[in-house]
Parts: C-alpha cells; sequence; structure tokens
C-alpha cells in the first residue's frame, strides 16, 4: 500500500521537509496551502484576520460570515460614554519610576503621605463566608488555586447579605464578569428549591469584552431568573439601553471580583452616569446635595459628559473587589476632584499608580516574581533602593492604594453613598484582597 503524500514545504529551523498529509491532487497541507501558486483554488490569508487561510475563489464569500468581520454595534454600545471628558492637558508624558532621580521619588513620598494624613478610608479587616459555598469549600476535589477563588466569592457573597443585597426582585450586574462564576453562586444563594413556579424575579446581567470559555451562565434555567451576558467594554457600555433592564425595571447590585485598574472606574461611571442611589424599596431617593465646592470646569460641561446622565433605575448598592492600582488612567478616574483638592493633579497620579506596585511586589526582587505577577510592572531602580528598604516600599505601595480607593469612595459619598474598604480575605488567599462596598446613606 502506497504512503499517502506529504506536504512539500520545507522547514528551514528543522531542517527537514514538513510531515503533514495533503489532500488528493495537493502539495502542501493545509498549515502551508498559502504556498500554492496555482489554481483558483489556493489558499490566502484572510485580509481580516491574517491568523487563519482561506481558498482564494471562497474570499468574497468567506468575508460576508468571516468571524473577524466588524460586527453591528449593539443598541447598548454607546462609544466612550463612560470613559469620562477628555482633556489636552490630561495626555502628559508618561515618566517612569525608573527615569526619575533621589529628590525627585522623595517629594512624591512627601506628597503621598500628606495626602493621605487624616484620610477617612481606612481598610477594616472582616472575612466572612456563604453555607451556599461550604460543601465546595471542604471538597479535596477542588485544588489551591479553586479554593482560593472560592474563598474570595464566598466572602463577597457574604458582605453583599451583611448589606441586605443579598435578595431577590433585583438585577445583579457583574463587571469583569469571566466565566460568570459569581453569578453563579449569587443565583445559587437566592435560589428557591420550594415552588419554583412561584419564585420572584431575579437578573443576572454578566458584562465582559472578551469572549470566554467555559461559561457557566448558560446551564442556569430556572423560573424566574434570567441571565444575559453582554460582550462589550464597561467604557461603551450604557445600562440605561440594554433591553434586559427596560422590561422589568428592577433595581440594580453592582458586583464585581478583581476589577482591574481603570475598570472599576469604569463601572462606577457606569453604574453612577446611568444610575441613581435610590431607597431599598420605594422610588428613588432625593439625591444629596454635596457641600464642597464642585471642581471646576466649564458652565456647560456637566451636561456634555454623557457619564453624567441619570435615568430613573435605583442603584442599592455595590460590592467590588479591587486589583491593579497600575493600570489606572487619569481619564477614567473618578476621584480627579479629590486628587485636586489636596493639590494633586495628573502627574502625581500617574507616580502614586506606578508605586502601587509595590504593596504587591515591593518584597521580592524582580528575578523572583512568578507568573502571577505577569501583570505587574517591573521598575526596580537604584535610586528606590538607595533609600528606601523592601518593608518600606511596600508600605507606600498600600499607601498609593489606599489613596486612590479614597477618591473612589469620596466619588460615591458625594452621591449618596456610604463606603467601607474592607479586607475581605487573608493576604495569604490574594495580595489584592480589598472589597469596596457602597449602599445609600440614609437621610
Amino acid at each position: 500500500m502506497a504512503e499517502p503524500a506529504r506536504c512539500v514545504f520545507f522547514l528551514q529551523k528543522k531542517k527537514r521537509f514538513c510531515k503533514m498529509i495533503v489532500g488528493k491532487g495537493r502539495r502542501f497541507c493545509g498549515e502551508h496551502a498559502t504556498m500554492e501558486k496555482e489554481g483558483s483554488s489556493r489558499r490566502i490569508a484572510c485580509p481580516l484576520d491574517p491568523k487563519h487561510t482561506v481558498t482564494k475563489d471562497k474570499l468574497e464569500k468567506h468575508l460576508k460570515r468571516c468571524n473577524s468581520r466588524e460586527k453591528p454595534k449593539p443598541v447598548y454600545y454607546v462609544e466612550n460614554i463612560n470613559a469620562g471628558p477628555a482633556y489636552e492637558d490630561q495626555e502628559l508624558p508618561r515618566v517612569t519610576l525608573s527615569e526619575r532621580s533621589k529628590a525627585e521619588l522623595e517629594a512624591l513620598v512627601d506628597k503621598l503621605k500628606a495626602a493621605v494624613e487624616g484620610l477617612n478610608s481606612e481598610v477594616e479587616d472582616r472575612i466572612l463566608s456563604h453555607p451556599v459555598l461550604q460543601d465546595q469549600l471542604i471538597s479535596p476535589k477542588n485544588g489551591e488555586s479553586a479554593h482560593k477563588h472560592l474563598k474570595q466569592q464566598a466572602s463577597i457573597l457574604g458582605h453583599l447579605e451583611e448589606l441586605s443585597l443579598l435578595h431577590r426582585q433585583r438585577c445583579f450586574v457583574e463587571f469583569g464578569a469571566g466565566r460568570g462564576k459569581l453569578s453563579h453562586w449569587i443565583h445559587e444563594a437566592l435560589r428557591t428549591h420550594e415552588n419554583p413556579k412561584t419564585e420572584e424575579d431575579l437578573q443576572l446581567l454578566l458584562v465582559e469584552r472578551c469572549s470566554t470559555r467555559f461559561k457557566v451562565d448558560g446551564k442556569h434555567q430556572d423560573a424566574g431568573v434570567e441571565f444575559e451576558r453582554l460582550q462589550v467594554d464597561i467604557q461603551h457600555l450604557d445600562l440605561s439601553k440594554v433591553p434586559l433592564l427596560q422590561q422589568k425595571k428592577l433595581p440594580l447590585v453592582g458586583v464585581g471580583k478583581h476589577l482591574c485598574g481603570a475598570a472599576t472606574d469604569l463601572a462606577l461611571r457606569c453604574l453612577l452616569g446611568t444610575a441613581g442611589a435610590g431607597e431599598k424599596t420605594g422610588p428613588a431617593s432625593k439625591r444629596f446635595k454635596p457641600s464642597y465646592p464642585p471642581e471646576p470646569r466649564p458652565a456647560d460641561e456637566m451636561t456634555q459628559d454623557p457619564s453624567l446622565a441619570t435615568w430613573p433605575h435605583p442603584l442599592l448598592g455595590l460590592a467590588v473587589a479591587l486589583c491593579c492600582h497600575h493600570r489606572c488612567e487619569w481619564r477614567h478616574y473618578v476621584g480627579q476632584e479629590f486628587f485636586q483638592q489636596k493639590g494633586l493633579g495628573p502627574a502625581e497620579f500617574s507616580s502614586f499608580c506606578r508605586m502601587s506596585s509595590w504593596a504587591t511586589c515591593g518584597l521580592r526582587p524582580t528575578h523572583q516574581r512568578g507568573e502571577d505577577d505577569a501583570h505587574q510592572p517591573v521598575e526596580e531602580t537604584d535610586a528606590i533602593g538607595s533609600f528606601l528598604t523592601a518593608v518600606e516600599r511596600q508600605q507606600l505601595g498600600r499607601l498609593c492604594k489606599l489613596l486612590i480607593d479614597g477618591g473612589r469612595c469620596h466619588f460615591l459619598q458625594t452621591r449618596g453613598f456610604s463606603t467601607k474598604l474592607i479586607g475581605y480575605v487573608d493576604t495569604g488567599v490574594t495580595l489584592e484582597n480589598v472589597l469596596l462596598t457602597a449602599v445609600p446613606s440614609e437621610f
């Protein structure tokens, strides 16, 4: 029996021909089909995405259905609605810590210490859990990594319950949903096994900008429960135009597990720019009128900023686990007014964001960082090491995080919310262990 024909493409690196089997009448395999020089059926790289190929004679038909084609924008997509207003002076040159002198670094440290002095945003350690996850937490089938995620999810649910937010008759909006595990456990906690036909309404809206594999939200089909996933960047999400929310107009609860950097600010703008603080029952409460002077802006700018529009759905509260402060951006940051009141601006904000990474990697030299720290910026300089020890860097990194989060709390407080920063899990579970919670203030 004759051997099947092999691909004739020569692999220079391996010094041999490709061993893949080719189709009848072909000289090259599918991987190297672009090398075919003759015939209308030769394969070419897709002009929309060169990572895959298509036969030349079917290119026009392929372009109409290619997954990389530009798809129509959904009705809730409004470009940059939550991005915040852009100013020319916001686009400052990016200066890394390694480019700064010792004197400049010392000045930054002094500004940081002065800014956090008297800050009413201390982190309170309060580790909670929820009975719905107990079986999974003690199951030997779950590995160390799975247990860490379960502990975080259990504590977030515990805090939602403590804040009286974990109930039906509301819509939970999970930002940065990933596979949707947090929404899954919220659903399990609120599941009513008795009389399923009489369950009260429950909506779970999952927001994730990337396509995600192994999603768990598609497995839930309980009566009275609606799961919907929006593949959109939070920056462009207008909640007031989401069809699911327009149907029953349930009050909102915002949740998130490790909203990376600017995503937290975008989520706050999304919730508070298109939703106002409301009472737990009945109509939305009156707006809280702040006593401080407003941030200096043009007189008509409040109407020009799309992220300050309002809509009638009340926001009952939120619980968001914070992380990656070094990825924050001044334009998106909701605490700009807070920084300006302390005499700080975009330049200091950018530096404090970079310094915040010291809280999670300040004790370890660069070469000792593992895969979990791949998202951490690497900035080791002689100037830093000459006057700051690893322990001091870690402490300063925590102060930077506290200051940035203090601006977020200020933003929420001036809009009628009572806020807390809580150490919701042990640092052995994750170094990014701070949970931001907010519920409407009592008037």
